[in-house]
């Protein structure tokens, strides 16, 4: 069994920084030039935004590209609850994580789907799935359009009792119905400082396969990872650490998962 956090050495950490630093997309040399792909591949989370106010046309531009995001039939299954610095404030009493100048609740929404297709056996799983597939990938789109208009964003799951991690709290106070539940939330706006360098992500070889035959993990490269992981933890937030934060999480899950099991999988639920 491996530690679930490694503890650094100063050489380690030293180490692991030059790799997060040096990292670069790996692009073929023809496609350099792909605006769209450099995009892409350029997005990374703020989390640390601007004194800026977003521009309501730019913001409008964001949730289209969201709406106008692929699903499986073209069941839609989302619904976005998108604020302003003050109706977040007047919602939840604080402001935006981060100090974002918007924010956008991304719902996974079974209500539409299951009114026109109520002739199909229930089957909660596979509509849950499909749901948080579908909203997934229309909160990529909305942050790729943000950043080709120059908006940063960041993703969160329990920073703020912003996700998925505080269902339940969500739910009672969006006032959320049967088959609606939390997935996410997007912080939109400028960024604060430069471009971040790239998080560590593992090699395409190891989350990849092209022989019919799926692999196992490399416990090497895995260790590798986990340690980049935590000294970029703590070279972004120093009186913190990669260990401290999953604790938080942890903390949460099993809330979260009575939660959702009430909201998804119960006779309340959508089943």
């Amino acid at each position: 069994m491996h530690a679930p956090v490694p503890k650094l050495t100063l050489g380690s950490f030293l180490r692991s920084i030059w790799k997060i630093m040096a990292a670069r997309p790996q692009v073929p040399p023809a496609l350099e030039g792909n605006a769209m792909l450099r995009t892409i591949l350029q997005r990374r989370s703020a989390r640390r935004f601007a004194d800026r106010p977003l521009p309501e046309d730019a913001f409008a531009a964001i949730l289209e590209a969201g709406r106008l995001a692929p699903s499986t039939v073209n069941l839609q299954t989302w619904t976005f609850a998108h604020f302003t610095r003050p109706s977040w404030q007047s919602t939840f009493g604080r402001s935006i994580p981060f100090k974002a100048a918007r924010a956008v609740i991304v719902l996974g929404d079974l209500i539409r789907s299951r009114e026109l297709l109520d002739t199909l056996t229930p089957s909660p799983l596979v509509f849950y799935t499909l749901a948080v597939m579908n909203a997934s990938l229309a909160a990529m789109n909305m942050t790729l359009a943000a950043e080709a208009l120059g908006v940063s964003s960041v993703m969160l799951s329990e920073t703020g009792r912003s996700g998925l991690l505080d269902a339940g709290y969500l739910r009672q106070t969006l006032c959320l119905p049967e088959g609606v539940f939390p997935l996410m939330t997007i912080a939109f706006g400028y960024p604060a400082r430069a471009e971040q360098p790239m998080p560590p992500k593992l090699p395409l070889e190891e989350i990849s396969f092209s022989d019919g035959k799926y692999h196992p993990a490399n416990p090497a490269v895995l260790d590798d990872w986990l340690e980049q992981m935590t000294a970029g933890y703590k070279a972004s937030f120093p009186f913190s650490s990669l260990a401290a934060q999953l604790k938080v999480y942890e903390s949460k899950i099993e809330q979260a998962e009575k939660d959702l099991n009430k909201m998804i999988f119960s006779r309340d639920g959508i089943a």
